[in-house]
């Protein structure tokens, strides 16, 4: 574990404990309930609650609350515990699977340990907002309700004669306005006003104010995940994306009077299950290998309206190879019975010829293709592929499994 002023770096699968002090970082009682509830309000997949102790689990991440930031690193057992190696680590994984995008944040402060995760998605956020400000916020239609002096659009009668009894110079009407005042600059400026709350006292704080400035006033809403599902978006609105998904994620992910009613927490949690399978899959199918098609996620109809899925699908000619991707250490063991007969039901399902379990590891094993009992097509392999090449992700990861099965 690491401090660089408030902020924890921790590794997942690790534990945090009530009154003990991290490098002079105290992790206290009101930051465990916190956690405790946004685990909760989760179904308890981020942490596992522990008498007075939390024990993280395969999400990695960032976590802030009441001044304390807990970052969440990746890491393999048995690795250099340099948190800024895994960092890089981490940042280059969500950044290839394009949950992250990271242009000019500065690779040499991440190196000094002087920036964390949210910092970087912060900062992609207002250079987003930027440009769109450079290139000219667009207006909508929308129609807006109230009384004006002047009639115009339909009169709303019952509110009228309800409201302006004595006044009859006003009307209470229903018309259309073309103005900056829509939904999608509403989420953005939520998205802002978010932002300024986490980055007081940062370096961050007067650029975003600076970026609020430069904004449209517009009204001010509460965004669900429903609010992202039904909005309307179109040729127009096509440079507002990368913005919109950012804001999403900071949205949906923040949480107002967590724990006491007056902590708000913003946590970015990812789980390195997807992630490792995501960049497998997208290094698999950036290869340019004639006749290889790549699929992830496939499904097919295993009983009663039940379907299967292995991770990832390789069809190269008339061959087809089935994989399943699994970020932990298997070590020397033996990968579990269930994982056998998942890889089995998948070879007779795909026809495969080979069916390969995929872990990450630090030194690169061959795997060693064993038939199941009473079988001669259908083989089964343990994958252990080094997934560092120095201080970055091995990029040759996908022609090293093509070659495993050639």
């Amino acid at each position: 574990m690491n401090k660089r002023k408030n902020i924890l770096q921790v590794f997942e699968h690790s534990t945090l404990r009530i009154g003990q002090n991290y490098d002079k970082v105290r992790f206290e009682e009101k930051h465990f309930n916190a956690l405790a509830k946004l685990n909760q309000l989760h179904n308890d997949k981020y942490f596992t609650l522990r008498h007075k102790s939390i024990k993280f689990s395969q999400y990695v991440g960032v976590i802030q609350i009441d001044g304390l930031t807990i970052e969440i690193l990746p890491k393999i057992d048995g690795a250099s515990s340099d948190e800024s190696l895994w960092q890089q680590v981490l940042i280059q994984m969500l950044k290839a699977t394009k949950r992250l995008k990271v242009n000019k944040v500065g690779n040499a402060n991440v190196n000094k340990q002087q920036i964390h995760l949210l910092d970087i998605y912060f900062k992609w956020f207002l250079s987003e907002i930027q440009l769109l400000v450079h290139q000219g916020l667009i207006k909508q239609y929308r129609v807006s309700t109230g009384n004006v002096k002047a009639l115009k659009g339909k009169l709303e009668f019952a509110a009228h004669i309800n409201q302006n009894l004595i006044h009859k110079e006003r009307f209470h009407t229903s018309h259309q306005v073309y103005n900056h005042d829509h939904q999608i600059h509403q989420i953005l400026a939520l998205a802002l006003d978010i932002i300024s709350q986490f980055s007081t006292g940062t370096h961050l704080y007067s650029k975003c104010k600076q970026v609020q400035a430069n904004f449209p006033e517009v009204s001010k809403i509460k965004a669900s995940k429903d609010t992202f599902e039904r909005l309307s978006t179109n040729r127009k609105t096509r440079p507002y994306k990368t913005a919109l998904d950012i804001a999403r994620l900071i949205i949906l992910n923040f949480a107002p009077n967590v724990s006491s009613g007056k902590e708000k927490m913003l946590a970015l949690l990812f789980n390195m299950n997807d992630l490792w399978e995501e960049y497998v899959l997208i290094k698999l199918k950036a290869l340019d290998i004639e006749g290889l098609e790549v699929k992830g996620q496939e499904s097919k109809s295993f009983w009663n309206s039940t379907s299967i899925r292995p991770d990832i699908v390789i069809h190269k000619g008339d061959k087809t190879y089935v994989i399943d991707t699994k970020w932990k250490n298997i070590g020397g063991s033996k990968p579990s019975t269930h994982d056998l007969r998942q890889m089995y039901v998948y070879n007779e399902y795909w026809d495969s010829l080979n069916a390969l379990l995929l872990y990450p590891a630090l030194k690169t094993e061959e795997p060693d293709f064993i038939a199941f009992e009473g079988e001669e097509k259908h083989q089964c392999a343990i994958g252990k592929l080094n997934i560092l090449n120095g201080d970055k992700l091995n990029d040759k990861l996908g022609d090293e499994i093509m070659e495993w099965f050639s």
